[in-house]
């Protein structure tokens, strides 16, 4: 099983979170699939790669560390492929997510500690 994870801390009001960081994701082509507010869970959309290959993104937010302009999020990316080649389709996937956040307009990036 390919695994990636990445702790973000983002400037941006905790109303404002949800809808922009939805939007994030299905800028990369993912479907949320289940949304309490402190927790997300979205999944590729299937079609492009097979079905072991599909990779889900559970986003943790850690509401005890949550303030009015700083948000922190603990970001799993995975998918049951096993990760044999550094460039897998999971590690593809877990840059682009990546790279969305860390670009998002609707936010300011304050801290990525990612493996």
């Amino acid at each position: 099983m390919a695994r990636y994870t990445c702790l973000i801390t983002v400037g941006i009001s905790s109303n404002n979170l949800q809808p922009m960081l939805n939007e994030t994701l299905k800028s990369c082509s993912m479907d949320i699939i289940y949304d309490t507010g402190d927790y997300v869970m979205a999944r590729e959309t299937p079609g492009r790669v097979s079905f072991p290959k599909l990779v889900t993104v559970e986003i943790f937010v850690d509401k005890t560390i949550v303030t009015e302009e700083e948000v922190r999020m603990n970001f799993v990316i995975k998918n049951e492929e096993l990760p044999l080649q550094v460039d897998n389709h999971c590690r593809q996937v877990f840059t682009q997510v990546s790279q969305a956040i860390s670009h998002n307009k609707h936010w300011r990036l304050i801290e990525t500690v990612g493996g």
